[in-house]
């Protein structure tokens, strides 16, 4: 089993942590590795879930270099994505910020690095289900 990403952060219930564990792996894999999470102690409920089922995003930041030519072919490339914006620019440098799935953040990557990207971080995704009667309310009937 290869982990792609784990995410941690409070829910929307009080003293409740939520823990998305992203891996490339086919059904039956996915159900034992979800067995094994529901063993763990102080483990409340633990569910599979594919992409169809879920709304997904990661955040991303890409470093460049801040000269002339750069700063307007990225604000070129930001323009055509709505979801890119300028989170910090310096003298130095501009760090553009991407918020999207995967195959986005690496979309925006690949133009952005003909500009020279000095350095690229991705965020693990994040999720919440598509369908309205889930997690949150079989947590609080417990």
């Amino acid at each position: 089993m290869n982990i792609e990403s784990i995410t941690t952060a409070k829910s929307e219930i009080p003293g409740i942590s939520r823990y998305n564990i992203v891996v490339e792996t086919n059904q039956l894999e996915a159900d034992k590795i979800n067995l094994q999470i529901e063993k763990q102690i102080e483990v409340i409920k633990s569910l599979v879930s594919t992409d169809t089922e879920i709304i997904h995003r990661e955040v991303a930041l890409y470093k460049l270099e801040n000269t002339k030519s750069n700063k307007k072919a990225i604000e070129t490339i930001i323009s055509s994505v709505p979801t890119s914006l300028i989170a910090r620019e310096e003298k130095e440098y501009i760090v553009v910020q991407n918020t999207g799935r995967e195959d986005e953040n690496e979309s925006v990557l690949e133009k952005l690095s003909p500009l020279g990207v000095r350095e690229f971080s991705r965020s693990g995704r994040i999720c919440v289900m598509k369908a309205m009667d889930h997690i949150s309310e079989y947590i609080q009937e417990i």
